[in-house]
């Protein structure tokens, strides 16, 4: 049976060994020593136009589904159940060859590089790394981390959907710290220092918490986000709940977002549904619909309502093609349409 949650996808790692060698490595330490090397690559073409754009763009984009990336991790064994681990990941773009996802972002590893140890008191980790808020994010939409698909997150994060949410999916200069598994309960803190000097206000933290339990998930996710040495007016406090449940002939989703910057006054709303349905054993529909509302003193007070509506059929367990269709409408403006066929190969 191929098919595979998109929930998964990122998470399924087909890489290459490489045993440890050199000198003064005991054969047995390099058995335990690995590195993967793994990726995932994908591209779509697409006729897009969003609510607030009146021209219509025809496009072959990267990623689609996920964002395209390859990447090392690996680890060594240290002894009492105690181990050091890394992370090295680049985003790039299949569709110019481009490294990153764009110009802005830095041209070695994008997406993440970090290192840290792993053991019974849970993990820590010092790098570049994924936010929690947007891994929280994935989990109660079915169109996971989508930066083009997904109506939680391109409402969320997409500069062009009037972005909600202050700062990036990955967070620079991130300490990281995840507990051991709790029964069903797992917490997630992250603080990034603003490497100002004599200011530590500009420095950004978040506490996250996911439960677990059978078919159901749950996030409760928190954060305080400034970029670097500018105005306290672009500090932002980020609140995310939601919930994921499966009853097997179909998976339901839900999330209440809120955001509010004390400075300025302007505060958001955005509430998510969705559901996931498999039709056969190798391929399955999603819909999700999110609404944001925006409460701006200095300006008109806008909502936003963007849907999407795909069907994901999986050619093996490492390749799939999918087609989507995703709804615009700011109030104000005509709605917007976009249609996209995709793929998306894990190796």
């Amino acid at each position: 049976m191929y098919y595979v949650e998109q929930r998964t996808v990122g998470r399924l790692v087909v890489g290459m060994l490489l045993a440890g060698c050199g000198s003064g490595i005991a054969a047995d330490a390099a058995a335990e020593d690995q590195v993967q090397v793994y990726g995932l690559i994908g591209t779509y073409v697409g006729s897009m136009k969003r609510s607030d754009n009146v021209a219509r763009t025809v496009q072959l984009g990267s990623g689609g589904l996920n964002t395209s990336y390859w990447g090392f991790r690996g680890g060594e064994d240290l002894g009492n159940g105690l181990s050091a681990i890394f992370q090295l990941e680049s985003f790039f773009q299949p569709d110019t060859g481009g490294a990153g996802r764009n110009a802005s972002d830095p041209t070695g590893f994008s997406r993440s590089g970090w290192v840290g140890l792993k053991g019974a008191f849970g993990q820590l980790t010092l790098g570049r790394m994924m936010s929690p808020f947007y891994a929280s994010m994935q989990i109660v939409n079915p169109f996971q981390a989508s930066v083009v698909f997904s109506p939680l997150v391109v409402q969320s994060y997409v500069a062009s959907f009037n972005n909600t949410i202050i700062g990036d999916t990955v967070w620079n200069n991130a300490i990281q710290y995840v507990t051991p598994q709790m029964g069903d309960l797992s917490v997630t803190a992250i603080y990034a220092p603003g490497e100002v000097a004599g200011d530590s206000a500009v420095s950004n933290y978040g506490l996250h918490l996911r439960y677990q339990h059978g078919p159901l998930a749950a996030v409760l996710s928190a954060q305080r986000f400034r970029s670097g040495a500018v105005a306290p007016s672009t500090g932002q406090y980020a609140y995310l709940t939601g919930f994921s449940y499966d009853f097997g002939p179909v998976k339901l989703y839900g999330s209440a977002q809120a955001t509010d910057s004390a400075v300025t006054a302007i505060r958001s709303h955005t509430y998510q549904t969705g559901v996931s349905v498999p039709v056969t054993t190798t391929g399955s529909l999603q819909f999700s619909w999110a609404r944001t509302n925006v409460d701006n003193p200095k300006a008109v007070t806008g909502t936003r309502n963007t849907a999407g509506l795909g069907y994901d059929y999986f050619l093996s367990r490492r390749t799939d093609i999918y087609v989507n269709y995703l709804y615009d409408h700011v109030a104000g403006h005509e709605v917007g349409n976009s249609y996209a066929l995709g793929i998306r190969h894990l190796f």
